[in-house]
């Protein structure tokens, strides 16, 4: 068997601090921090298979980890139904109170989350907030509308953009965790637009459409408001994304054509990755930028129960705890 020490001509370090300059392979022992840390130059991340959803659907929302997510409505029928993930398999758990697609989602894990707005029979405002068992109505949003963002958590969300009544709106909500608050709006009013950001004060959003056509425009909030940054390389809507904040997301799928194209933000430009297994439009999306999931969605046969899981391997940003 060949060990390190082989490849390398030493054995693992043990130090007190991190090196300055790692070079590529390096794996090292902090004993400060008790951690056994290693290095990769420029790691590229994959999609592989996961197990299948129990429902194919088109415009969930969902969010959370990709060993603990949460998949709730979405078409055909504007389904009540509610999927939670353990990293393994998928497992229907308690219903939403309204039926709805297009609807956002803000949640870090899938314990803890709140979906709003959406299309039922009509657009929507309503908001739910969901504690790990149910599903609980709370005050509404300001502006019904279809096809948002939804970024932050259960108790501290935005919603951005969207389909409000056939019209692209700009409109920014805050959630406080006891209602909604209208704050600064984006610079480009669309819809089907996608976004990620852990809290209310950290955000990105990307792509989506309006009537005046299919964009590839990035914005992100710094708490105030939003900024034009640099657009992703390829125009975009009904895409899904993960990430934690505005410095790293994923945006894969989408059209035009039900891609399968897979891009990286690192909170400066994006660059084109590699592709997810299963081309699809108007999926679901939750995780970091180095550990994602996608989630059912539109084929070019139909509607999905496919999900695949995004790892990037193992870098100086990753780690694993040996105290």
């Amino acid at each position: 068997m060949t060990t390190y020490k082989d490849i390398h001509g030493t054995q693992v370090e043990v130090r007190s601090d991190d090196p300055s300059n790692p070079v590529n392979g390096q794996i090292w022992y902090n004993t400060t921090d008790l951690k056994l840390r290693g290095h990769t130059v420029n790691p590229v991340g994959a999609w592989a298979t996961g197990n299948a959803v129990n429902a194919a659907r088109q415009l969930p929302a969902g969010g959370g980890l990709q060993t603990a997510a949460l998949m709730t409505g979405g078409n055909p029928g504007s389904t009540v139904n509610n999927e939670s993930y353990n990293g393994t398999s998928w497992t229907e758990v308690n219903n939403l109170n309204t039926g709805r697609h297009g609807h956002a989602f803000a949640g870090l894990n899938s314990t803890a989350a709140i979906v709003f707005s959406g299309y039922s029979t009509a657009y929507v405002a309503i908001a739910e907030t969901w504690d790990g068992t149910n599903w609980t109505e709370v005050n509404d949003m300001n502006t019904a509308r279809a096809t948002l963002a939804g970024t932050g958590i259960s108790t501290s969300a935005l919603a951005t953009g969207g389909n409000a009544s056939g019209s692209a709106t700009a409109a920014n909500e805050l959630w406080n965790g006891t209602s909604w608050t209208e704050i600064a709006d984006l610079n480009l009013a669309r819809w089907e637009i996608m976004g990620v950001g852990a809290s209310n004060t950290a955000a990105v959003v990307f792509g989506g459409q309006s009537p005046g056509g299919t964009f590839n425009n990035t914005e992100t909030w710094n708490g105030t408001a939003w900024t034009e940054v640099n657009n992703l390389n390829a125009v975009r809507t009904k895409g899904a994304a993960c990430g934690a904040n505005s410095s790293g997301a994923l945006c894969f799928g989408g059209n035009p054509g039900k891609t399968a194209n897979n891009e990286s933000w690192n909170g400066t430009s994006w660059t084109e990755v590699n592709n997810l297994n299963v081309a699809r439009a108007e999926s679901g999306g939750a995780g970091t930028v180095t550990a994602g999931l996608a989630f059912s969605g539109e084929a070019p046969g139909g509607n999905v129960t496919a999900s695949e899981e995004w790892n990037e391997p193992f870098d100086a940003a990753q780690e694993f705890d040996l105290s």
